[in-house]
């Protein structure tokens, strides 16, 4: 039945500058957006190109690294797991997400100068 856990890879490219901070217990949190693209033809036969964002967290030593490796628009693949989640608007009013925590990354790309 591990063929049936929950794990998810994505290629894209970084959005911003990972967001590292250092949470009250110790641990470390790196937070970035990636975009994933998927081209396509329309029922005319033209190409059409459909980006989605994905929030990812990396904790730990994997936060260290991202910290260390990865800037704004490089190109990376990134495994990990859905992870669900819930907070309030400043509305009061509760909203849903769903976010990648990471547990691996390998760098495509070279950092820009």
């Amino acid at each position: 039945m591990n063929a049936l856990k929950n794990k998810v890879s994505l290629i894209g490219r970084l959005g911003v500058q990972p967001e590292v901070v250092n949470l009250d217990s110790g641990k470390k949190l790196a937070r970035f957006t990636l975009a994933t693209n998927e081209n396509y033809k329309n029922k005319n036969g033209e190409w059409q190109s459909v980006t989605q964002w994905h929030t990812i967290n990396a904790w730990g030593k994997l936060a260290e690294l991202v910290q260390k490796l990865l800037t704004k628009g490089q190109e990376i693949v990134v495994e990990g797991k859905l992870v669900n989640q819930s907070y309030e608007n400043k509305n009061g009013e509760k909203r849903y997400t769903t976010i990648v925590e990471a547990s691996e990354f390998l760098v495509l790309t070279t950092k820009e100068k």
